[in-house]
């Protein structure tokens, strides 16, 4: 549906001729020739390369073309186009680039050129009647592109700045996936003094160039598309500001900025450095910061040792509107030796320039809104409370989505009595200037280390007949919290429910939790004696011996003192999720999300140790055992769900893999039917036009299955079409472009004792 609303709006470029007769000349040739590149590489693959039509485009030249509609004005063309197109990037060309693709459809519907361009000033705008062109045949112009010209770009982290990591591609698709193979790898070997088989980067295209990241300094790469050849690299030795990094290696990729007169790749460092470089050269950009580089550490607004001060960030910087929006990390929170800690505090930046635009608290201070939430004055100490997932944005609003941490500590509140926002909240800021427009705390006063985990889902519903620009958030907890993106409106209810209090010495726990309506929670949570594990009545019975050390309950038990009788209390999902980083993905065509996530349970048992911390209470060190070896809980382990967004339901549930070779073989199972159960590793997703793509496994941190298949699903059903052994594990969220009409798969992989690994995935010659 959405891509038809996309044609319709197309459709009525050729009535966008004003102030004079369109035969009188309001563009010139050398605009509709820039026009037509712009079209090629975004309007092509839905429209034709010739305008003559697709199957997700209806023709936009000829007599039915220019019948078809009555008269619409430019400026009415500007703001209906700029808020949906191109299906990919929404809003992501210049107003001057707009008016040349206007251009190239006049002429390609016979308008002849003057020498008077065609303006992008909307005050200079005015309605005339549709007329028709002197002549039907396109004037003084190349011929139309040829299909094998078209390339569609990646130019952002999560495929738009909605991060739906979704694509109108479809030259790869249901007939032709089954000749899915590895076109090329792109290895990272060299890139450190040990390999990093972690590679979480996701590149971005521009240009035909791939843009990641590598390697234990995170060096920038620049890769050639078609064939993988390195074309440049950058990298920076931080030295002992480098080793002082809570989040070392790679990271989870760069930022993609197209100005008007540059472009740049944005990277930020392990060490907290927001570095611009040339994307043509790989150098750094003199006229932005300090010779390319600003020091993030010293604009957060407090005293921190630029060396020392462990804060980071493993994800690329947001750019909204020339602007450059950067997060945070730090080290794990479970017992952190202080409870005095930095805070992780939201900055923007000028693209051009480097300049500090703004500052988000996200403790509030003194008079700031939210500053009552936190009691006994536990705002001036406490810290963290950083957005360590990426951020996403609505271009047209001008609005960033921050999906924000817990405070210190990740377990114990106890010395931050209160709500602590804005502490596991989605926070919604207007890019310009950074003030909050709305928030949704999604768990009050946290002790679950519930971080919000993945960017925002942006997309547009329709719910009970009505339209919704909406923002769907996930959580580690299984919900998704659905709200309208310019309000903050819930989009169903979410209902505040009574927990269980907590236990522990000097803990205050909020009385209620929300709870949304909808959409249908894709994980279970919470752990009950009907939850463990019963492939055989001997499993169950080792499975609830195992169980019964601990303390058990629905989702919001809280974490207890580890004592004799008690070794903590079971949460699942656990600090991990359920889902992750890497998130959902989203179907514009249909309105469906995509959602991977485990059911990994963990043990939050709390001990006072001040040999380890200030804190009163820490988490304990536990290593929970499943029966014979095998997991806890019952299966699936793993999940791929699907939830139709525009009625909150689940469509269908599918096990993110095969049973794993060491479970099918496993002695106690051994003449058992096993159901196909998944495993405990979340799959990195992409959705295109008529496929879902996944993985078996990605991070290699934490999990003890996975395996190297990259699959295609129907998007649909869930059903697999077609599978790829890569060789190695998944350990990053797929992406996809075009050059040359040639479609690509790039997914980041790796093995233990193997350095990570860029694999293109193309079709094979027929």
């Amino acid at each position: 549906m959405k891509n038809l609303t996309l044609c319709l709006i197309l459709l009525c470029l050729a009535q966008i001729v004003r102030g004079q007769d369109t035969d009188a000349g309001i563009y010139t040739l050398e605009q509709a020739a820039i026009g037509r590149d712009l079209y090629v590489r975004d309007c092509a693959i839905c429209h034709g390369a010739a305008l003559e039509g697709a199957e997700a485009g209806l023709d936009l030249a000829g007599r039915a073309f220019r019948d078809r509609w009555h008269a619409m004005s430019i400026g009415q063309f500007f703001e209906l186009t700029k808020q949906t197109m191109p299906v990919t990037n929404p809003a992501g060309l210049s107003d001057a680039n707009y008016a040349a693709v206007v251009a190239f459809m006049l002429n390609r519907n016979g308008y002849a050129p003057g020498d008077r361009a065609l303006s992008s000033d909307m005050a200079q705008l005015a309605d005339i009647p549709f007329v028709e062109p002197a002549t039907t045949q396109a004037i003084a112009l190349a011929a139309p592109v040829e299909a094998e010209g078209i390339t569609t770009e990646w130019l952002h982290h999560r495929g738009d700045a909605g991060s739906m990591n979704y694509s109108a591609l479809d030259l790869i698709n249901r007939e032709n996936v089954g000749r899915l193979e590895v076109a090329w790898r792109w290895k990272s070997d060299n890139f450190g003094s040990a390999s990093w088989a972690n590679l979480q980067t996701t590149p971005v295209m521009a240009n035909g160039v791939l843009y990641a990241t590598a390697g234990q300094r995170r060096a920038v790469v620049a890769i050639d598309g078609e064939s993988g050849e390195t074309l440049w690299m950058y990298r920076l030795d931080e030295g002992e500001r480098g080793e002082y990094a809570p989040r070392k290696g790679p990271g989870r990729g760069v930022s993609f900025y197209r100005g008007e007169d540059k472009e740049t790749v944005f990277l930020i460092s392990p060490g907290y450095l927001l570095i611009a470089l040339d994307a043509k050269t790989g150098r750094p950009r003199e006229d932005f910061g300090d010779n390319g580089i600003v020091d993030l550490k010293l604009q957060l607004d407090q005293d921190i040792d630029p060396v020392t001060t462990r804060i980071g960030a493993s994800s690329p910087p947001m750019i909204v509107n020339d602007v450059v929006i950067v997060g945070s990390a730090f080290p794990a929170g479970g017992a952190p030796p202080t409870k005095e800690m930095p805070v992780g505090n939201v900055t923007a930046y000028d693209a051009n320039t480097g300049k500090r635009l703004w500052i988000f608290h996200t403790i509030p201070q003194p008079g700031e809104f939210g500053h009552d939430t936190w009691l006994e004055d536990s705002w001036e100490y406490t810290g963290n409370v950083g957005v360590w997932a990426p951020m996403s944005a609505d271009l047209d609003l001008g609005y960033v989505y921050l999906p924000v941490e817990a405070p210190t500590g990740d377990n114990y509140g106890g010395h931050r009595p209160g709500d602590n926002l804005y502490a596991q909240s989605i926070v919604c800021l207007d890019v310009h200037t950074g003030e909050r427009v709305w928030h949704f705390q999604t768990v009050h006063h946290p002790i679950w280390d519930y971080d919000l985990p993945a960017p925002p889902v942006l997309i547009d519903i329709e719910v009970d007949g009505n339209p919704i620009p909406a923002v769907a958030q996930i959580t580690k907890q299984g919900f998704t919290f659905v709200f309208d993106r310019r309000t903050g409106e819930p989009v169903w209810p979410i209902e505040e429910r009574p927990v269980a209090p907590s236990t522990v010495p000097g803990e205050i726990t909020h009385p209620t939790q929300p709870f949304p309506t909808r959409p249908e929670h894709f994980q279970p949570n919470g752990v009950l004696e009907s939850d463990l594990n019963d492939l055989t009545p001997e499993i169950f019975a080792e499975a609830k011996r195992i169980a019964g050390q601990y303390t058990l309950g629905p989702v919001y038990t809280p974490p207890t003192v580890i004592s004799e009788n008690n070794r903590g209390t079971l949460v699942m999902p656990g600090t991990v999720g359920g889902a992750n980083w890497q998130g959902a993905v989203a179907d514009p065509e249909t309105g469906i999300m995509y959602v991977s996530s485990t059911s990994s349970p963990v043990v939050h048992g709390l001990v006072s140790d001040p040999d380890r911390s200030n804190m009163r209470y820490v988490m304990g060190r536990d290593s929970l055992d499943g029966p014979f070896g095998l997991p806890l809980l019952k299966p699936p382990w793993g999940r791929i769900t699907a939830i139709d967004l525009n009625t909150g339901k689940i469509r269908w549930v599918i096990a993110n893999g095969d049973t794993p070779e060491e479970i099918v073989n496993h002695e106690q199972l051994q003449g058992v039917d096993l159901p196909r159960t998944g495993h405990d590793d979340r799959a990195g997703l992409l959705v295109t036009r008529s496929l879902l793509f996944a993985g078996e496994g990605i991070g290699l941190y934490g999990a003890a299955y996975g395996g190297s298949k990259f699959r295609a699903h129907d998007k649909l059903t869930g059903e697999i079409l077609a599978e790829v052994d890569m060789g190695v594990r998944q350990s990053g969220v797929p992406m996809t472009y075009a050059i040359n009409g040639k479609q690509y798969i790039v997914v980041a992989a790796g093995a233990a004792n193997h350095a990570g690994e860029l694999v293109g995935l193309a079709l094979t010659d027929e």
